[in-house]
């Protein structure tokens, strides 16, 4: 990634028995829709090969694009192919499989147009393309396709199969390279919430684990004076709601938030799973939940009850979407319909999750009736805004040695429900399927969600370049 952006490696492909100069017109476009889309990219120079315009043909061009990407390894996220006839295979295999990046490859082709198919204007790319996709077969390497087999590099798809192509490169990208904060151990009463670091490391996912006590010392330590700790009580009193019963217990809890925020930023830590309870209230005496949600708020997904693994499904959500994600409880039965189900947590959503500014703090429903309501603030109140919804979850299986998971997407609804904390009507056709589903195959009752339909970006992601195994609900 090139200052902060996505950047692609482009490649153009030619064959000598067409007209190479439609490849100029391809490359101007292709680099053009790139800008415009904010992309940054690394392509050969115009006169690099001998047929112009970068575009590439022989085994020796194929060498000066390997070495080129070779060269901006650390920027490069994924490969562009563009096929402005029907290109000669070798050239671009020998420039992929050379450079031996691992990373997303899409491949697109152009239309001809059927009142210029003379020996000078035809492109035959309809055909060429598949000869580049089998040759990416045999070599073993994976590669995204377009939304139709070929089209022209004027047409708008293009633009939108970038923009898809570049969330895809994000989730594998980030998850082959996440660093996953581990704060505390998992709660005694969640043996559903274990997780394999080896089976998540087989995929590039490191656990970075804190004690808890490591991070409430850090909090004590901090002084009032401390210009984080002013900053943080300012976010979290502009963030949400705080009762003036509670108003001693922000400091607390600003504290701790400060604490988890400089471990992360330590440990270069992309997404975290934190022991919420009930360690943290009978020792330090609040609830985390507000610290999560800033977090998440801020695109660092955080996982209550130290789930490792709804960590992970957060932030593929984020990556693919770009939004916050939420982990929620398959929590309550809606008996006026049974394709809805109530989703909840003690109060851990995202502000921008939620999708109003209606939120207020206050103490843990459930664990302030036996630790005291003074001991579990933190706690964030919401009723989570109608719109539609993508629903994640992986879960690390050892007795079969793989990652799987499920995917699907649904609408919240704005039906009321009277209970604390967050709260997400949601709605999922053939919704007891599924739930037969999730307990047939021992998933948690954990699930991740984020407020916009990226089924299509995940399921390419894991089923072409992780090789998680996957169920999509339909």
């Amino acid at each position: 990634m090139k200052n902060g952006k996505t950047c692609f490696g482009v490649i153009i492909g030619t064959r000598a028995y067409f007209n190479s100069e439609l490849a100029k017109d391809v490359r101007k476009q292709l680099l053009k829709t790139l800008d415009d889309g904010g992309y940054e990219y690394i392509i050969l120079p115009e006169n690099a090969t001998p047929t112009g315009s970068s575009s590439i043909e022989t085994r020796e061009d194929g060498l000066k694009v390997s070495k080129q990407f070779r060269a901006h390894r650390d920027e490069i996220d994924g490969i562009i192919v563009s096929l402005p006839n029907f290109g000669f295979e070798i050239g671009i295999i020998n420039a992929i499989s050379d450079a031996d990046l691992n990373v997303p490859v899409m491949v697109q082709a152009c239309d001809d147009e059927n009142d210029k198919v003379d020996l000078d204007s035809r492109r035959d790319a309809f055909c060429g393309k598949i000869s580049v996709c089998n040759n990416l077969y045999q070599y073993g390497i994976p590669f995204t396709d377009t939304t139709l087999h070929t089209y022209s590099i004027y047409d708008p798809l293009l633009r939108k199969d970038i923009d898809r192509f570049a969330a895809i490169c994000r989730v594998v990208n980030g998850l082959r390279h996440c660093r996953l904060g581990q704060i505390g151990t998992r709660p005694l009463g969640f043996n559903t919430c274990r997780a394999s670091e080896k089976l998540l490391q087989r995929s590039g996912i490191t656990v970075v684990p804190a004690d808890l006590s490591e991070i409430l010392f850090a909090a004590q330590k901090i002084t009032d004076d401390d210009p984080k700790f002013i900053e943080m009580c300012n976010r979290t009193c502009n963030y949400a709601k705080v009762p003036d019963a509670y108003k001693e217990k922000l400091a607390i809890q600003a504290k701790f938030s400060v604490a988890v925020e400089n471990w992360i930023e330590a440990n270069d830590v992309q997404a975290v799973a934190i022991q919420c309870w009930d360690s943290l209230e009978q020792n330090y005496g609040c609830a985390p939940c507000v610290t999560m949600s800033m977090l998440s708020d801020k695109l660092i997904p955080a996982a209550c009850e130290t789930d490792l693994a709804g960590a992970v499904s957060m932030y593929a959500l984020t990556l693919a979407s770009g939004k916050a994600s939420a982990l929620l409880d398959w929590n309550n039965n809606f008996a006026e319909d049974r394709n809805k189900c109530v989703c909840t947590h003690c109060g851990n959503y995202a502000k921008s999750f939620v999708g109003n500014d209606d939120l207020k703090l206050g103490p843990l429903g459930v664990l302030g009736r036996t630790l005291g309501k003074i001991n579990t603030f933190g706690a964030v109140y919401a009723k989570v805004s109608e719109g539609p919804f993508t629903f994640f979850r992986i879960s690390t299986d050892d007795p079969k040695g793989c990652i799987k998971a499920y995917l699907g997407k649904g609408q919240l609804t704005n039906d009321p429900y009277g209970m604390d904390g967050c709260i997400a009507v949601t709605q999922v056709d053939n919704l007891q399927q599924l739930m037969k589903y999730i307990c047939k195959n021992g998933f948690e009752h954990h699930v991740a969600m984020c407020r916009t339909d990226v089924v299509d970006i995940v399921q390419e992601a894991i089923e072409t370049y992780l090789g998680w195994n996957l169920y999509v609900h339909d």
